[in-house]
């Protein structure tokens, strides 16, 4: 085998023993109840929470604080010559919160568990690639793909993509048994959910003693909390806040651009936007560079309807500005010249989608659209809103974009949001899996994106920089993408 990537562990990962201290401190935390009672601790279902899962779950590879994949469980990896076979060596002494030792009878069984059709993981998207895996040996993983493929590290960094034991699949969504530093006290999801330091994890021993993950659905009532002392820290905040939390000296704020996005979904499956004349008219009617500033006050970055991030190394980097005249020759040549009536419905779930929502609707006012904006409460609504309406505005973490791509437009893809349909399109996203050449890759990568400007039922207008508030008391914090934090160093000042 021709070794494409070998990764050290030692220089990259603490070494086993480190932050041995007593651990100390509580942090408390809060998080949106966006999937109410369905929410779960099992990775790689549809009501999977995030901010819980990334404290008590590893993956066999994480982003680094570059992005770049650096080792989780698995401490090295390499690929056949035709990128079509991958072996993964896994640590060795780590031990799930069971105290059960992984192995890689557990890499193949979470795998195949999310692979099997009948699980409905929307994580299946990320590595339907994958053919077969097999446990080599009790630290050897050999995963054989159906096509070359040589980005596959950078789709097991998917943070649904962790880690559970052999045989748990009917346990896990509320045992939330894992490998990471903090493991299940309590799990309570419209409550306070309770996790306690794992003295076992394989990069020391943590340095908090206890994290409070607390359910509050509306984002205002998340940031009150943060400014009463009630909670630590809250991710996501806007601008407005972020100046509050500025000019006091108990908080700080950190600012990081990302490819996270907030977007408006209009269905592709469904009158009058399964005309692509209509889409691309609601598109075009926006002003980017405006709306940067109007809802996020600066705080991001114009996109082009790609959900990758402008940093990603196939980005398109086209230009879209607003063309009004463009989008009234559309709605003319689809048969709404006279005008158009749409309904987007929305929530206070993710706070600037209501600003979104009302800046939009002028927008659209100076075409003859009128657009009628529809609140659902913020506890259930990506099973009331979410894919279930005809426009709804949705939000996604960065994503690499084959991973993006596959997951949000392929057809027949779990969480295709817009019920995108498209053969033409399908064929790039296989073509572009199969080129071994770099050049070439980006080509058609680039190519995909290009199509979805033409032809996408998504606006996504901007990519957002992550504004975390801070109790000025949180430590080892860093200003990084939200699932690159090593939350065995955080710890909490006197």
């Amino acid at each position: 085998m021709k070794k494409l990537i070998a990764v050290g562990v030692a220089a990259l990962l603490l070494p086993l023993g480190t932050a041995l201290a007593e651990p100390s401190g509580t942090l408390r935390q809060a998080h949106d109840l966006g999937f109410g009672t369905n929410s779960s601790l099992d990775p790689s279902s549809q009501g999977r929470v995030f901010a819980m899962i990334d404290k008590v779950m590893n993956r066999l590879v994480r982003p680094g604080l570059d992005g770049v994949p650096q080792p989780d469980l698995a401490e090295s990896w390499s690929a056949s010559d035709d990128a079509t076979v991958w072996t993964f060596n896994l640590r060795k002494g780590v031990k799930f919160h069971d105290g059960t030792d992984l192995d890689a009878g557990d890499v193949k069984y979470t795998y195949e568990r999310v692979l099997d059709p009948e699980m409905g993981s929307p994580a299946r998207s990320a590595i339907k690639m994958i053919e077969g895996i097999r446990a080599v040996d009790d630290h050897t993983v050999e995963i054989t793909l159906n096509t070359p493929y040589a980005d596959l590290p950078l789709q097991l960094m998917d943070y649904r993509l962790r880690i559970i034991p052999n045989d748990s699949g009917d346990t896990i969504a509320t045992s939330g048994i894992g490998t990471g530093p903090f493991r299940l006290v309590r799990f309570d999801p419209q409550g306070t959910t309770v996790f306690e330091a794992n003295l076992d994890y394989f990069e020391g021993v943590p340095k908090l003693a206890q994290i409070e993950l607390i359910g509050i659905p509306d984002a205002q009532a998340r940031f009150q909390a943060l400014l009463a002392g009630q909670i630590d820290l809250e991710r996501g905040i806007r601008q407005q806040q972020a100046r509050i939390l500025e000019a006091n000296d108990s908080f700080e704020v950190q600012n990081v651009p990302t490819g996270s996005w907030r977007g408006i979904v209009f269905r592709t499956d469904v009158a009058p936007t399964n005309d692509p004349k209509v889409r691309k008219a609601l598109r075009l009617l926006v002003d980017r560079e405006a709306l940067v500033q109007l809802v996020l006050s600066g705080g991001g970055q114009v996109a082009c309807d790609s959900p990758t991030a402008p940093t990603d190394q196939y980005h398109h980097g086209q230009s879209c500005p607003q063309d009004n005249e463009m989008v009234r020759q559309l709605l003319e040549e689809a048969g709404y010249g006279d005008g158009l009536d749409v309904e987007i419905y929305l929530s206070t779930l993710e706070p600037t989608w209501p600003t979104l929502g009302q800046a939009y609707q002028q927008m659209a006012a100076e075409v003859g659209i009128n657009v009628k904006l529809t609140n659902l409460p913020p506890n259930g609504y990506w099973n009331t809103g979410w894919m279930v309406k005809d426009a709804y505005m949705t939000r996604w973490f960065e994503r690499p974009i084959d991973q993006a791509l596959h997951e949000i437009y392929l057809s027949g893809a779990k969480w295709n949001e817009s019920f995108f349909n498209d053969p033409e399109f399908d064929n790039m996203l296989a073509a572009a899996r199969r080129e071994l050449d770099f050049e070439t890759r980006k080509k058609i990568y680039i190519d995909a994106q290009n199509y979805l400007i033409e032809n996408t039922g998504t606006l996504i207008p901007y990519t957002v920089n992550n504004l975390v508030g801070l109790s000025n008391k949180v430590q080892h914090y860093p200003a990084t993408k939200e699932d690159a934090v090593l939350w065995h160093l955080v710890s909490l000042s006197e």
